[in-house]
């Protein structure tokens, strides 16, 4: 008995190991474990195309968490909608020791719908695996069901802060489909295996050191090792597709939305009426389109197609909402009502996206705009904002390859880039200040592109808590005690006017002297990240003039003593300059201070340069106007 009893004992002991060592750091390498928030055990990752509108995706990790910057693994999160479902989920949780913690099935998960609540367009499905200490081990199988495409996934190797143990990527296909691959960021070719059915292409990685993070570089799915997968030929409900060219793609898009551009012929007679007085069609195009910002919102809707078939213009033009492809469509379909020709143009939209390749065909695109050809220029118009400028995009689609749907396919284009010049931000504030350092504060703003669409949104439409919040860490204005806006725009000019109670301007106040801030509104309050090691370009969010003059008026009893010392610095893709004044007559400091940035993505070889330059504005910030009293005490005669 006793035999059994030891052998039973051996049995529990020796099973139990193995499991604990999979927890076991000391046994993960160094080079795997410096620098790392994440340690990716192991990873196998199984997409297989079964039909040219059926494939499936299985997923099984196990991700160590290290510490705190590791928690975003804990967070598991998938879409799902008609064309995308997901099937299964099984997540373990595991302490240091190898004790399972936590068990989450696919019943566990929370979701929330998508389509601002307006229309049925899918969910997020998730949940969020709490853990208090660390490391931790999380285990996740998780498994998806195609059926459309359109949309292939793609293979992220590694992400920042993530050392890698053993990680495999395997994609089936059948042989009349096959699909196209391309390298990010990697040079790691497949292993290919034909069946009597298809192929098999297989990726694997050991062994990776952890990549660090670099703040403010390029989107993330373009910043670290990664293979995109393309289809050959895809499917979406009733829809075939080639994608092997942008023109065939853009072909199957056309055909995706042709007969979308139903209105009324009432509505039609609407439009003609809009634009009887204009001369030009430029003229006709810009009516219309400032017509639908005032009348039509934005909604995110990613219903019809995969995301890609507009709603009808009909429904959009009796709703007066609808998403980019939506409003775009019916930006499109008014034009043509008044005889202009338009094109809608799929683009992969944000600051810090990079543009497509015009190698690789391969649906990466996130947001559809529209273009309107002319005889001398080309107007772009991004249908989904309330407040941009007619003709103007902004960062969030300037500067990239765009598609261009036409009747005979696709055709990659440019979209312009901005200048700065299109976003100017020019502040004047008077400052009334009181000999105990208090003040009442007058500042004019006037504001052009993304500064325009800033100041209109948080300090006309949110809240005063808001409001404020961006005053202080946007703007970088000193916290007024009270605070009021005043809209004081024109038809042709955007401008606010803000009036700021501030208990106290100076810095430091002595008996005979009060030292001032250089200006109420920091020109420039951001710390740029660290240069050493910067190896990936950075993204400002756009490029931009602004220009602040403050003019504090003295009290009486007080004049000039010192003041800061002018600067100026210029690098290749920045320039600066600050200056200061005494008007004796006025009793008044001046300060005047432009910042010029004449580009958003900067070279990673250039940046240490643009880095030190905004380094020493911060200093300038710093620096502190002196005023004094008169000696006899008297008040100063004007």
């Amino acid at each position: 008995m006793k035999k059994i009893i030891l052998l039973n004992c051996c049995f529990i002991l020796c099973s139990y190991l193995p499991a604990q060592n999979i927890f076991d750091l000391s046994a993960v390498p160094d080079n795997i474990k410096k620098n790392a928030s994440v340690i990716k055990r192991s990873e196998e990752i199984v997409f297989e195309v079964k039909d040219i509108d059926n494939a499936s995706y299985k997923v099984h990790q196990v991700l160590t968490i290290l510490n705190e910057n590791g928690k975003k693994n804990l967070f598991f999160l998938q879409h799902s909608n008609k064309f995308m479902r997901l099937v299964d989920v099984d997540i373990k949780l595991y302490d240091a020791f190898g004790k399972q913690t936590e068990k989450y099935k696919k019943k566990d998960l929370q979701f929330f719908g998508i389509g601002d609540g307006l229309i049925d367009d899918g969910k997020m499905n998730y949940i969020n695996v709490i853990a208090t200490n660390f490391p931790v081990t999380i285990e996740i199988e998780w498994e998806e069901q195609y059926s459309g495409t359109l949309f292939y996934p793609f293979y992220q190797v590694q992400e920042p802060d993530e050392g890698v143990i053993q990680s495999k990527f395997i994609a089936k296909v059948p042989k009349n489909l096959d699909l196209r691959y391309k390298e990010k960021n990697i040079s790691l070719k497949p292993v290919i295996t034909e069946t009597t059915t298809g192929k098999v292409y297989e990726w694997s990685v050991s062994n990776l050191s952890p990549i660090a993070y670099e703040e403010g570089s390029v989107s993330f799915e373009s910043r670290y090792p990664a293979i995109l997968l393309a289809p050959n030929k895809f499917k979406m409900e009733d829809f075939e597709g080639d994608m092997t060219s942008w023109e065939k793609f853009g072909d199957w898009y056309y055909r995706l939305s042709r007969g979308m551009d139903n209105i009324t012929d009432e509505r039609k007679q609407f439009f003609n009426a809009l634009v009887k007085d204009a001369t030009t069609n430029r003229q006709k195009v810009k009516i219309i389109y400032e017509y639908l910002q005032k009348n039509f919102r934005y909604v995110s809707i990613q219903l019809g197609l995969g995301g890609y078939r507009p709603i009808s213009a009909k429904f959009t033009d009796e709703k007066k909402y609808g998403d980019c492809k939506g409003l775009s469509n019916m930006m499109q379909t008014a034009l043509s009502a008044v005889g202009i020709k338009s094109y809608q143009a799929l683009i992969n939209a944000e600051y810090n996206r990079e543009p497509v390749d015009p190698a690789f065909p391969c649906n990466q695109f996130n947001h559809v705009i529209l273009c309107v050809p002319q005889p001398k220029d080309t107007v772009w118009l991004e249908c989904t904002s309330q407040t941009n400028d007619f003709g103007v995009l902004g960062s969030f689609t300037e500067n990239r390859k765009a598609l261009l749907i036409t009747e005979k396919g696709g055709t990659l284009i440019s979209t312009p880039e901005s200048k700065p010049e299109h976003n100017t931000l020019y502040s004047y504030t008077l400052i009334n200040l009181d000999a105990d350092g208090s003040s009442i504060a007058k500042t004019r703003f006037t504001a052009t592109g993304e500064y325009k669409q800033e100041l209109n949104h948080f300090l006309l439409e949110e809240k005063q808590d808001d409001q404020k919040d961006y005053i202080i860490n946007r703007l970088g204005f000193k916290m007024p005690d009270d605070f009021r806006i005043a809209n004081k725009s024109s038809e042709s000019i955007f401008s606010l006017e803000m009036e700021m109670a501030i208990r106290k301007v100076s810095e430091l106040n002595t008996s005979t002297k009060m030292f001032l801030v250089p200006r109420l509104e920091k020109i420039w309050s951001r710390s740029l990240p660290k240069s050493e090691n910067r190896s990936l370009d950075f993204y400002f969010r756009y490029p931009f003039i602004r220009t602040d003059t403050s003019v504090f008026k003295l009290p009486g009893v007080y004049k000039s003593d010192a003041l800061p010392k002018a600067k100026q610095l210029q690098c290749k893709d920045a320039s600066f300059k600050s200056e200061y004044w005494y008007n004796e007559k006025e009793n008044a400091v001046y300060s005047t201070v432009t910042l010029v940035l004449n580009k958003n993505r900067i070279n990673a070889a250039d940046y240490a340069a643009i880095k030190k330059m905004f380094d020493e504005i911060q200093m300038d910030e710093s620096q502190r106007i002196i005023i004094k009293k008169n000696s006899d005490g008297s008040l100063k005669p004007f």
